[in-house]
């Protein structure tokens, strides 16, 4: 029986902490990981399960997660902020009339698994239909993890670690904070926790001891990977989750079948998207919304962000591809190139030190080394359009909007403001003039004038 088919599902998210150990104006869940806030990647796994309402509980910095989640999710405000318990019963009011499950969750714990959230879901409609179900882990380093005394997957106590005995804190299984409820007993067990402990807060966990001191049962359901209830609180566990994501990634595409011939190099974003035979050489960076075809080659020391590469394109190295780059199958972007907003035409080249923005490039053009797309003109952006097969001569500047026709040549050192026809060669410099012995002269003077004044 799985919670889809059985029952309705809601989700409360708990972010309401100040994140003073971030050190940072934006708030918490909202610092990214591959390029993605990490409560959007909770959100992610929350959505295979199709819930009916979000809740996500807020203290400070709610201005910030109203403008991420819009209408996705409604905001409930816990102040003042009195512990875990607390907040969950801030989202009372927005789930008054709700009939159905409800999965608590932790903003600041973003990779919990929805198969691992889905065998939460499934244990409290077991045959025993428990009271709570809680996530429990086993970290190599039990650290400040409050306690899950089990005995054969049923919970006999859970305990804070500031609150626990020696005996209780020798035990290894420990409480992740996540858990799985029915709607209609997560409230009424809630208005029942107290605040005697350590903290003078109200443990959400102490739902479980309110349950059992009923004669209810809790059980604890264990994930087999610690990582993905890890929490972030600080920079330096936001820079250990980046690491653990971009090292589970450089894997997938490495069985994907791609090479990356140095993988902790490369820094791929969250939606990335690799074909197969694809090669990627050292030090490359993927933002999001890239889309890589097979057999292309991507040389070292790339930049890419929301760009598409068609079969067996050549980048690099040294290129930068930003928002709309589209490169169609073999077009090559050599060292020191940037593009942006622009097209290329199957098989277009753009070899060496060029810019171009918002431009059109036809099948088979070729850009000389030096090319610029003058696409800006202080207030608004034009278009450039270059035809199939011609030819832009290096350190040409094309002032937007103008069109290069197909198979035409725009000769080496030209700054082309007007249209150029097919087929035409377009010419722009100033004329050379040449004055024979002129440098000669003009060396010997200044040698005799520098000696001059060394004697004097």
């Amino acid at each position: 029986m799985t919670a889809q088919s059985s029952s309705p599902l809601a989700v409360i998210v708990l972010a309401a902490g100040k994140g003073t150990r971030m050190k940072s104006d934006l708030h918490k869940v909202l610092h990214p990981i591959a390029g993605r806030p990490m409560l959007e990647h909770l959100l992610a796994n929350v959505a295979e399960l199709a819930p009916l309402q979000q809740v996500v509980v807020v203290g400070s910095g709610r201005e910030q997660l109203e403008r991420q989640l819009g209408a996705r999710a409604e905001l409930a405000v816990q102040e003042p902020q009195l512990g875990t318990g607390h907040a969950v019963r801030q989202a009372e009011s927005a789930l008054a009339g709700f009939s159905g499950d409800v999965l608590i969750l932790y903003g600041d714990v973003p990779f919990v698994s929805t198969a691992t959230m889905q065998a939460m879901l499934e244990r409290l409609h077991g045959d025993d239909r428990p009271a709570v179900v809680v996530l429990g882990f086993e970290p190599d380093d039990v650290l400040q993890y409050g306690r899950v005394i089990a005995d054969g997957g049923r919970i006999v106590k859970m305990v804070e670690h500031k609150d626990a005995t020696d005996a209780e804190r020798a035990c290894r299984l420990c409480n992740s904070g996540l858990m799985a409820v029915r709607s209609d007993e997560l409230f009424a067990l809630l208005a029942r926790v107290g605040n005697d402990n350590a903290q003078g807060e109200y443990y959400l966990v102490d739902i479980v001891n309110v349950a059992n001191t009923d004669g209810r049962h809790c059980a604890v359901v264990v994930t087999d990977d610690p990582d993905e209830v890890a929490g972030i609180n600080s920079r330096a566990e936001l820079a250990e989750a980046e690491a653990r994501w971009q090292a589970r990634r450089r894997e997938q595409a490495m069985a994907d079948g791609a090479s990356l011939l140095a993988p902790e190099t490369v820094w791929f974003a969250w939606d990335t998207a690799i074909g197969r035979d694809v090669t990627i050489a050292p030090n490359v960076f993927f933002g999001p919304g890239v889309t890589v075809a097979d057999n292309v080659t991507i040389h070292a020391f790339c930049h890419l962000e929301g760009a598409s590469l068609a079969s067996g394109v050549e980048v690099g190295p040294y290129a930068r591809l930003r928002p709309g780059a589209v490169l169609e199958a073999k077009v090559k972007i050599g060292n020191f190139v940037e593009v942006k907003q622009t097209r290329m035409g199957e098989g277009a080249k753009a070899n060496h030190l060029t810019y171009l923005g918002n431009a059109e490039v036809g099948a088979g053009a070729n850009i000389g080394a030096g090319t610029i797309t003058c696409n800006y003109d202080g207030y608004f952006k034009h278009k450039t359009i270059i035809g199939a097969r011609a030819f832009v001569g290096s350190n040409s500047a094309l002032i937007a909007p103008v069109k290069i026709g197909a198979d035409a040549i725009v000769a080496a050192g030209s700054a082309v403001s007007r249209d150029v026809g097919d087929g035409e060669l377009r010419l722009v410099r100033a004329e050379q003039l040449v004055k024979p012995g002129w440098a000669d002269r003009f060396h010997d003077a200044m040698k005799k004038r520098k000696a001059e004044r060394a004697k004097g």
